[in-house]
């Protein structure tokens, strides 16, 4: 799971690669899309077995799961939604839809009926039909996963008595339990990868058949101690590795800033691949398995320039030095294939650098994409914590006079994603959006 979903730091926003990417850049009449108007949509998408969801936002401010036929988008159903527990920086959660072993597609979410002192109830949806097959009370949740073939869902979060279970998707049976609070950043059919929340983070892979422990890593292996989660982190797979991303959280008390950075672990085994300590990710981006872009900043808290790193290596692709980055007023905006960086001035003329050489580029017929908003509102969200906001929509601009390029425009595929060649987007209105362009999977900016 992707954590810029709460209000994102706009002077360290950008994305950019030097690679190709999974599917094609541009919409084609040959290229099945649709748009879905009927949704608002507020967190990112989850896919299986040719049905997409995502949970929407209703004009009185409550949540529902809404269900999607992937091919042609249509509504299929909906159900009411909620968040019992979940922490503003975390997001809106989208629901979980698992392919079950015996080959049923269960979605799963948080209802809000409440029953005694549970605040909500987990429950779990054929995802073609919205018929419920199984309930669950929960007393406080950061929402269901999908992992592998299973459910995972940490509940009682607000409680000592926090846990992590597993639930057979098709009857809500627990299948197995684990102490604490964890979440999910990668899972396949027989392993799943969890990260433990707690004050020495740990990524810890599993056997889901056995639940028996696999490896171990310790994020400070590869950050250095004092890393604290409060900042937000983010995960995303490469091949056989597992790239994650700690931010730097400061502490209100002391003002000593955590330990930060970016790292990949084998998921093989957790061997440590690389490390970039002391580095933030910037957005909008891709996913760090994926299009990992930082800035380094010293200890004094200068910031540095911009580099591409390889995912797989944690090398330098491409990178320019913090003398070239102009003066502050600026949102960062990437082309389709990202092999430039942009400087995006609203209304006036930007600056542009080629990353492959660092060396300025010519602006006047180059377009890249950055926010829609640069100053978004927090979601007027009924019986829920302040500090929401909606997964963020991407804008095509010129970078000559900073004005935005007409016509709806296909985000580029290191921020969509794609699932099996479909990817899909939420526009400015929160309508979703999907086109087919490709046949590969690959991760996007939000997961």
């Amino acid at each position: 799971m992707i954590r810029p979903l709460a209000k994102p730091a706009l002077v360290l926003a950008g994305a950019l690669t030097l690679g190709g990417c999974s599917g094609s850049e541009a919409a084609t009449p040959d290229h099945p899309t649709w748009h879905n108007t009927e949704v608002n949509v507020v967190s990112r998408t989850t896919v299986a077995d040719g049905v997409a969801m995502a949970t929407s936002m209703k004009p009185d401010g409550t949540l529902e799961a809404v269900a999607v036929d992937l091919a042609t988008g249509r509504k299929l159903w909906s159900h009411p939604s909620t968040m019992a527990g979940r922490l503003p920086g975390m997001g809106v959660p989208a629901p979980a839809i698992v392919e079950t072993a015996t080959g049923q597609t269960v979605a799963v979410t948080v209802d809000p009926a409440r029953r005694g002192r549970w605040k909500a109830t987990l429950v779990g949806l054929d995802a073609r039909t919205g018929t419920r097959r199984w309930s669950r009370p929960v007393h406080s949740t950061f929402g269901p996963q999908r992992c592998g073939t299973f459910v995972c869902v940490s509940e009682h979060t607000a409680l000592a008595s926090a846990r992590v279970v597993v639930l057979d998707p098709v009857t809500g049976r627990i299948v197995r339990k684990l102490p604490g609070i964890a979440e999910v950043e990668w899972s396949d059919t027989s392993r799943v990868v969890f990260l433990r929340l707690a004050r020495h983070p740990v990524l810890e892979s599993h056997d889901l058949r056995t639940g028996k422990v696999i490896w171990r890593a310790p994020v400070e292996q590869a950050l250095g101690s004092g890393v604290d989660l409060s900042g937000g982190w983010s995960f995303g797979a490469t091949t056989g590795n597992l790239v994650g991303y700690v931010a730097p959280y400061t502490n209100p008390k002391t003002s000593k800033v955590s330990a930060f950075g970016l790292f990949s672990v084998k998921l093989a085994d957790g061997t440590v691949n690389w490390m970039r300590p002391s580095v933030v990710r910037v957005y909008p981006s891709g996913s760090p398995g994926f299009a990992p872009v930082v800035r380094p900043v010293d200890q004094e808290g200068q910031y540095g320039g911009f580099a591409r790193l390889e995912a797989d290596s944690g090398r330098v692709l491409g990178q320019i030095s913090a003398e070239q980055v102009p003066e502050s007023g600026w949102w960062l905006a990437f082309p389709t294939r990202m092999e430039k960086v942009g400087f995006l001035r609203h209304d006036k003329p930007g600056n542009a650098f080629d990353l492959a050489t660092g060396r300025n580029a010519d602006v006047k017929d180059e377009h890249g994409w950055s926010f829609c908003v640069t100053d978004p509102k927090p979601l007027a969200l009924k019986g829920q914590n302040s500090g929401f906001y909606s997964v963020a929509s991407l804008c095509e601009f010129r970078l000559a006079d900073g004005k935005r390029v007409s016509g709806p425009g296909v985000p580029p595929a290191w921020f969509t994603g794609s699932q099996n060649g479909w990817r899909m987007w939420r526009d400015e209105k929160g309508g979703l959006h999907g086109i087919k362009d490709g046949d590969g999977t690959s991760p996007g900016m939000y997961g």
